[in-house]
This record gives C-alpha cells, sequence and structure tokens, in this order.
C-alpha cells in the first residue's frame, strides 16, 4: 500500500466528528465560489399556497403594497383576518402573535368654493392591524391540497438532530419554518411538503443553528436580533444560520444537493450588508461555533 492510498484509508476511517472541521473549510469554499460568479435564485423549498393574500371574511384579494407587505411575513397560508373578524369567526389570535400591516385609501371630504359642489375627495391613506390564520386558533379557512410524496429519512440527519445536545422543542405545526426565541421552539413544515430530503434537513438546521443563539446555549442573541426585518444584526444572523445550516449539510454528506440554495441566500444578506467588510468572518466563525454545538463539541452556554 502506497503513502497515499494510507493516507486515504486513515482520512476514511475517522470519525465524522472528527472529519467535520476539513468540511467546514470545504463548504465554506464552495459558498464562496458561487458567490464569485453572482447570486443564484433561491426558493422557498417546501410547498404553500401562493395565491395573493386575500381577506378571509370578504374573499377579496390584498392590492398594492399590500402584497409584498403580507407576503414577506412568511405564512403558507394566503389568508388574513382582522382581530374582530376572528373572534366574530368563532376563533382566537393566539397569545403574543404579532400582527401584520395592511393599508387602504380612504376618501376624504373636504369643502372647496371653487368646486360646483362646494367640495372636493382627497385621498387619504389608512392602515389596520391583521393576523394571517395560521396565528388564530378556531378558525375555518380552506387549505391547499396535502402533497403525498414520500420521505425517506436520511440516516445521517437524523442523528445529528436526535443528537444535538440541550435542543429546542421541534414542531411540525405549520408551513414556515422559524425558530421562536420566547419558547424556545424550531417549527418546520411537513416533511412531505418538501422538495427533497436534503431540503428538509437544511432548513431543520438553519433553524437550530437560530436556537444555539438562546441563552441557555451559546448565548448569540439579543433581544432584537431576530425581530427586525432587514436590520444589520438580523441580516448578520441569517448569515449565521445559513453558513451553519451550509457546515451541517457537509458533515452529512447532503451538500451538492443544497448549496445552491444556501449560496443564493448568502448573497442575499451579503447584499444588505455589502459595506461591512468583516461581516464573513465574524459570521463563519459563530457558524462554526454554532455547528459545533450542534454536533455536541460544545456543551456549556457561551459568556
Amino acid at each position: 500500500m502506497n503513502t497515499q492510498e494510507q493516507q486515504e484509508q486513515t482520512a476514511s476511517a475517522k470519525p465524522e466528528s472528527a472529519r467535520g472541521c476539513d468540511v467546514y473549510q470545504i463548504v465554506t469554499n464552495r459558498i464562496i465560489e458561487l458567490l464569485e460568479q453572482g447570486t443564484v435564485p433561491w426558493h422557498k423549498p417546501w410547498a404553500s399556497d401562493d395565491r395573493l393574500p386575500m381577506n378571509l371574511a370578504s374573499g377579496k384579494p390584498y392590492r398594492g403594497i399590500n402584497v409584498f407587505l403580507l407576503h414577506v411575513a412568511g405564512y403558507g397560508s394566503p389568508y388574513w383576518v382582522t382581530y374582530k373578524q376572528a373572534t366574530e369567526r368563532g376563533g382566537n389570535v393566539r397569545k403574543s402573535e404579532k400582527s401584520s400591516l395592511a393599508v387602504f385609501w380612504k376618501r376624504w371630504e373636504v369643502k372647496d368654493e371653487t368646486k360646483p359642489e362646494g367640495k372636493r375627495f382627497l385621498p387619504l391613506l389608512r392602515y389596520y392591524r391583521v393576523f394571517n390564520v395560521e396565528q388564530c386558533e378556531g378558525i375555518d379557512y380552506p387549505k391547499p391540497e396535502p402533497r403525498t410524496i414520500a420521505f425517506n429519512p436520511i440516516t445521517q440527519c437524523e442523528r445529528i438532530v436526535a443528537e444535538m445536545p440541550n435542543p429546542p422543542t421541534i414542531t411540525h405545526n405549520e408551513t414556515r419554518a422559524y425558530y421562536r426565541r420566547r419558547d424556545d421552539r424550531v417549527n418546520l413544515p411537513p416533511r412531505e411538503s418538501f422538495d427533497s430530503e436534503p431540503e428538509y434537513y437544511s432548513t431543520a438546521f438553519h433553524e437550530l443553528a437560530h436556537s444555539t443563539g438562546h441563552e441557555s446555549r451559546l448565548n448569540r442573541l439579543t433581544k432584537d436580533d431576530h425581530n427586525a426585518f432587514g436590520s444589520g444584526s438580523y441580516a448578520k444572523e441569517e448569515l449565521v444560520a445559513e453558513m451553519s445550516a451550509s457546515f451541517l449539510c457537509g458533515v452529512a454528506a447532503i451538500e451538492n444537493k443544497t448549496i445552491d440554495n444556501s449560496a443564493a441566500y448568502v448573497a442575499n444578506w451579503l447584499e444588505r450588508l455589502r459595506n461591512d467588510r468583516k461581516l464573513v468572518v465574524q459570521a463563519a466563525s459563530a457558524a462554526h461555533k454554532a455547528a459545533d454545538f450542534i454536533l455536541g463539541k460544545i456543551y456549556q452556554p457561551q459568556s
């Protein structure tokens, strides 16, 4: 056996945890390479109801800026209600849920002696607050036909999730992915709704990476980090989570299935913070620590 064959055999005999650091660098280099080639269009890797947002009570779709305001909230259902409409339908908004903004134009009558009618109307922009039906309890609403794609668990990915020290609660209650700090919970869309198994695990790793910022783990998140959409701290945390997810996909040997999407997602946040020359180095360091925690290499909260 020659020297090269001995080295390859030794490397392949190492457990995944020992080879993880090499994988981190390989994945980081690949992300940088893809970013240098330009932004790859990123998509949400699970199925949801992609119709225009609409009011559940009236059945009318929202128009104009409301389409953007409600789409960016990230819910899987297109249906929205006011607090009053929720209660009128026999339901309620879950405690601590945050409303979304919707706007409308109202005609405001003013006196104007220059007009034959002695008055004229001015458009007045008003706003009100609405909640997605996924934020409510006890409300019936149309749901899309469930996908029937069979889900085949990936053993290595399942092991990473199952063996995470001090894990958050993981649920599959809503058609959206998020980490909620106040109750230390990760929610993922149903497994069968994803385009592929690697996409499910990549999304799970992303949200688990967010959870490592909790004060009971790496204590990385401030109270504003996960609430101020588009802010610098939010963007950096998203970058940390996606890079950490890429590292974990590399350890689980599914990085070739997900890295194009990851690179595009990272590029989106880099564009927001393009003038921060320290961002990539700082985020990569934090992402490495997050991945290490999930893999069981760091056990105690960090000050």
